[in-house]
C-alpha cells in the first residue's frame, strides 16, 4: 500500500504531478480519473494523506469533500441531469489507491452499479 511519500493521488493533489484538474480549495484537489468509467469521472480527493474514510478522518474534512463533490457537479453540469457519488474502502471494495478519494461518475444514465460502480447505459 502507498505511504504519504509514494502516495500518487498526494502527488497529483498538490501539484507534484500535473493532471486534469477540476476543482481545488485548501482542503481538496478534484481532478478528471485517469481511466474514465463515464463522460464526467473525476475523483475528489484530500490534500493531506488518509488511506480510507476509516482512517481518523476529521468530520470537517469529510464536509469539505462532499463540498468539493457539489462543487465538481455544478463545474461538470451533471448537477442538472444527475450523478454517482462512489467511496471505495479497502480491497475487497475495489479501493485501488489507497487515499482516500470520492467519484463523481455522470454525463450518462447509470442502471446499477456493475462491477466497476459506474452502471450500464441505456
Amino acid at each position: 500500500m502507498a505511504t504519504k511519500d509514494d502516495c500518487i493521488f498526494c502527488k497529483i493533489a498538490n501539484h507534484e504531478i500535473e493532471s486534469e484538474y477540476v476543482y481545488e480549495d485548501d482542503r481538496v484537489t478534484a481532478f478528471k480519473d485517469a481511466h474514465p468509467l463515464a463522460p464526467v469521472h473525476v475523483l475528489v480527493v484530500p490534500k493531506n494523506h488518509y488511506e480510507n474514510i476509516t482512517d481518523g478522518v476529521p468530520a470537517d474534512l469529510l464536509e469539505a469533500l462532499v463540498h468539493g463533490v457539489g462543487e465538481v457537479a455544478r463545474i461538470t453540469g451533471v448537477d442538472k441531469t444527475g450523478f454517482r457519488v462512489i467511496t471505495n474502502t479497502g480491497n475487497d471494495a475495489g479501493q485501488t489507491i489507497h487515499h482516500l478519494h470520492m467519484h463523481v461518475l455522470g454525463g450518462r444514465i447509470m442502471t446499477d452499479g456493475g462491477p466497476e460502480g459506474a452502471g450500464t447505459v441505456e
